[in-house]
């Protein structure tokens, strides 16, 4: 269930009214529909991009917000949104990946108890292989008290093997970012802060927001400010240098910026001496200070 594929039987999309209707169906009366396959509510044909995914989900996810109101929980996987209205007994789960979006009801204990064996193993075979994030039901997933009951825990998972794991997961959280807080949250921003224990009281900022793109930039005040520091900073991929801190920025990134800004954060937190992700903390996680926001494909604590 929580690795499910959303193409099912169906070959056609609900239209957004339609979607909307379902949606209102499987919430007020989820009975007869608890455990089948998700109807798609989108398909996506195989060269559409992610800003074309995420316009057209635009329009089918508020036409369902209209219908039943705000989700429980927001958030999104590393191959498309986790939408769920959610109470004790049922989930209404609006889910998908790069080729088609569906709407489906579970029951709560069901689906979480199948997710919570996917947090702890992600894919693995046994306990000593690695977790791929990309298996994770979700990689973020944001709650601003909406309707409905919230979970009483949080889905926990494996921390990140090793720094090439972790900057694999950041690339995925970032490129889902990209996609899917818009649709869901507009123009809010999302950022993190890490810090390393080998390097206390050093800030990296990690944000990504509609307006300003993606964004990471990091406290180097106590660096040279010379043509040498410059070319060294330059060099591991930051852009520019303002009062003391490097930035880098991507106004419209697409999934290779994402990649490149996990690079970039990774070589940069080596240069500085950090040698594993349990030496890393992500603090300060928010998306524009309304809510909890949950990184779980990050694979450090926070």
């Amino acid at each position: 269930m929580a690795d499910m594929e959303y193409r099912g039987i169906h070959q056609t999309a609900l239209t957004p009214a339609d979607a909307a209707e379902f949606a209102r169906m499987l919430h007020d009366a989820p009975g007869p529909h608890l455990g089948r396959a998700p109807v798609p509510v989108l398909v996506h044909e195989p060269d559409t991009t992610p800003a074309g995914r995420r316009r057209a989900l635009q329009g089918v996810y508020d036409a369902i917000v209209a219908r039943i109101g705000e989700p429980t929980l927001y958030g999104g996987s590393a191959k498309g949104p986790s939408v769920r209205w959610r109470d004790g007994r049922r989930i209404v789960l609006l889910a998908g990946d790069r080729q088609q979006v569906g709407l489906s009801v579970h029951d709560t204990l069901t689906l979480e108890g199948e997710e919570r064996r996917a947090f702890e193993w992600g894919g693995a075979w046994s306990g000593g292989e690695p977790y791929d994030p990309a298996f994770l039901p979700y990689v973020w997933q944001l709650d601003r008290s909406g309707p409905g009951e919230r979970p009483t825990s949080r889905q926990g998972g494996r921390p990140a093997a090793d720094l090439g794991q972790f900057q694999y997961g950041l690339q995925l959280l970032l490129a889902a970012w990209v996609e899917q807080l818009p649709v869901q949250v507009g123009t809010d921003w999302a950022s993190f802060c890490l810090t390393s224990a080998v390097d206390r009281g050093r800030q990296l900022l990690v944000s990504y927001s509609l307006e300003d793109g993606l964004q990471a930039s990091i406290d180097d005040r106590d660096g040279e400010n010379n043509e040498d520091r410059a070319r060294t900073m330059l060099a591991r991929g930051w852009q520019s240098r303002d009062r003391g801190w490097w930035q880098t920025d991507f106004p419209d990134p697409g999934p290779e910026n994402a990649a490149d800004l996990a690079a970039l954060v990774v070589t940069e937190l080596c240069a500085r001496g950090t040698r594993a992700p349990e030496e890393l903390r992500a603090r300060d996680v928010s998306c524009k200070d309304r809510g909890e926001l949950w990184l779980p494909g990050l694979g450090v604590r926070h």
